[in-house]
C-alpha cells in the first residue's frame, strides 16, 4: 500500500528501479542502494542498522518511511497503544455525529468556506517579448494548470488575458491583497517569464510596470501562511534574498543576478512537478524538492549535451537564511552541504509540500496533514543533531519521536486504507 511514513517490517525486498545513488533520505521514501555499489537488502530503509538498533530491538519494526510495501503498526507493542472499537458504538456514534453536522447550521457556512482547504495556484505569465518566448510561456503555464486541476488547487492565472489587460503589476498586487494571509492551506505563486537585473534590483517583467523583489516582499509580507514562490526567470536570485522567511519554500532559476540569459529550468520544472518519474521516494507524489532536483539535473545535463557553458544555476531556500542551496549539495532528498557552518538544512519544508496529492494523502484534511508535517518534521530535524549528543541518548529520544508518528498513523489507519473518490 502506498503511503507517506509507514512502520516497516525488517523482510524487505532488495531492488533499484530507478537508479537512486546510494543514500539516505530521511522520513520520505525510498533509499535505494543505488548503483554506485553492491545492492543490499534493506531499499527502503532509512538509517543503517547500527541507527535502528534500539528501535529494533524494542518494537522490531522501523517507523520513518513513505515508500511502498510498507506494512502499518506489525509491532504488537504499538497495537496496544490503539485497543480495538466495538463496531456497534462506532456506528452509533457516526450516524449520531453525521446527522448533527448535516442539519446543523455551520453545514452551510462549511460548504461555504471549503475552498479555503484547497490550495491556490497563482500562475503569473509575464511580458514575451518575442513570439518563440510566448509560445514557451503558454507551453509551461499549461503544464501547471493541468497540475493544479490534478491537485484540486484554486488556480489563478495572470498574463494571458487578451490584448486589452495592459497592467499585470496592479492585477498581480489585487490578487495577493484578495488571499487570506493565515490557514494551512499553502499558496503558490508561480512566475514564468523574463527578470532583469541592474546590479541593486531585480525585477520581474510583467505586461506594464514590472514588479521588483522588493515590492513583492512587501506584498508577500503579511503572509503566515505556507508558501511557495518559483520564479523561472533569468536574474531571479535577488528574489530569494528578499522573500526567504520561515514557513516559505522560495526556488530561483539562478544563483546570481547577473546570470541573465535565458531560462530552461522553468520548462524542466513544469514538466517534473506532476511527473511520476520525478518521485524519487515512491510515495505516490511529486514533492517540490523532488521537482526542484528533477529539473535541475535536467538544465545541468541540457547545457552539457549542448556543449554550452552554463548560464542558470537553481537554488532552493526553505529554512529562511535567504542563502539557499543548489541541487548538486543534496544526495537524494538530503542536503550533504551547508552554505555556512552554522545554517540550518534546506529542503525539509519542500520535501513537505505537494502540489498533487498521493490518494494515500487525499483521504488526510488539511488539518491532519499540517499535524503529520509537523511531526515528521521533528524526526528529521533532530536526526541533524546525531553527531552531537552520546549515542545512548539520542537513540532514546529518536524513539520517542517515531513512536508519536506510528501513533498518528495508527489513529488515522481507516483514512489512510479508505479508498478516494476522484469523482
Amino acid at each position: 500500500m502506498p503511503g507517506r511514513l509507514c512502520i516497516l517490517s525488517m523482510n524487505l525486498p532488495s531492488e533499484n528501479p530507478e537508479g537512486i545513488p546510494s543514500q539516505s533520505p530521511g522520513l520520505r521514501g525510498t533509499s535505494y542502494p543505488g548503483n554506485g555499489g553492491p545492492a543490499k537488502s534493506n531499499p527502503n530503509g532509512v538509517a543503517p542498522p547500527t541507527e535502528r538498533r534500539r528501535c529494533i530491538e524494542k518494537y522490531q519494526v522501523h517507523a520513518g518511511v513513505r515508500g511502498k510495501n510498507a506494512s502499518l503498526l506489525s509491532s504488537p507493542a504499538l497495537l496496544q497503544l490503539f485497543p480495538p472499537f466495538p463496531v456497534c458504538s462506532f456506528l452509533f456514534y457516526a450516524f449520531s455525529l453525521s446527522a448533527v453536522f448535516f442539519f446543523s447550521p455551520a453545514y452551510a457556512a462549511a460548504s461555504q468556506t471549503n475552498l479555503s482547504d484547497h490550495p491556490t495556484l497563482i500562475l503569473v505569465i509575464g511580458a514575451p517579448g518575442e513570439a518563440e518566448f510566448g509560445s514557451n510561456f503558454v507551453q509551461q503555464a499549461t503544464l501547471w494548470q493541468k497540475a493544479g486541476v490534478e491537485g484540486n488547487c484554486n488556480e489563478i492565472t495572470l498574463g494571458l488575458e487578451g490584448s486589452s489587460q495592459t497592467n499585470d503589476y496592479e492585477q498581480l498586487r489585487q490578487t495577493l491583497s484578495a488571499e487570506p494571509r493565515q490557514g494551512p492551506s499553502p499558496l503558490w505563486l508561480v512566475l514564468i517569464g523574463h527578470g532583469s537585473f541592474d546590479g541593486k534590483e531585480a525585477r520581474f517583467n510583467l505586461r506594464g510596470p514590472d514588479v521588483s523583489a522588493t515590492e513583492l516582499a512587501l506584498w508577500l509580507q503579511p503572509f503566515q501562511r505556507p508558501l511557495a514562490v518559483i520564479d523561472t526567470s533569468s536574474s531571479s536570485a535577488p528574489f530569494l534574498n528578499k522573500l526567504s522567511a520561515s514557513n516559505r519554500v522560495i526556488v530561483t532559476a539562478t544563483r546570481s543576478g547577473h546570470e541573465q540569459n535565458f531560462s530552461r529550468f522553468g520548462q524542466y520544472l513544469a514538466e517534473a512537478i506532476a511527473d511520476p518519474r520525478s518521485d524519487l521516494d515512491k510515495d505516490g507524489s511529486v514533492s517540490l524538492l523532488e521537482a526542484f532536483l528533477a529539473a535541475s539535473r535536467q538544465t545541468t545535463a541540457f547545457y552539457k549535451s549542448e556543449g554550452r557553458l552554463a548560464s542558470e544555476h537553481s537554488l532552493l531556500d526553505d529554512n529562511g537564511d535567504g542563502l539557499g542551496t543548489p541541487a548538486d549539495w543534496f544526495v537524494g532528498l538530503r542536503a550533504v552541504k551547508k552554505p555556512k557552518e552554522a545554517a540550518a538544512v534546506d529542503g525539509l519544508f519542500a520535501q513537505q509540500l505537494h502540489l498533487v496529492r498521493s490518494n494515500s494523502e487525499q483521504s488526510f484534511t488539511t488539518e491532519q496533514i499540517a499535524r503529520r508535517d509537523a511531526l515528521e518534521r521533528a524526526v528529521l530535524l533532530y536526526r541533524e543533531k546525531k553527531n552531537q549528543l552520546p549515542e545512548d541518548e539520542y537513540y532514546r529520544e529518536l524513539e520517542k519521536l517515531l513512536i508519536e508518528v506510528a501513533r498518528f498513523y495508527g489513529s488515522n489507519s481507516r483514512a489512510i486504507s479508505a479508498p478516494v473518490n476522484t469523482k
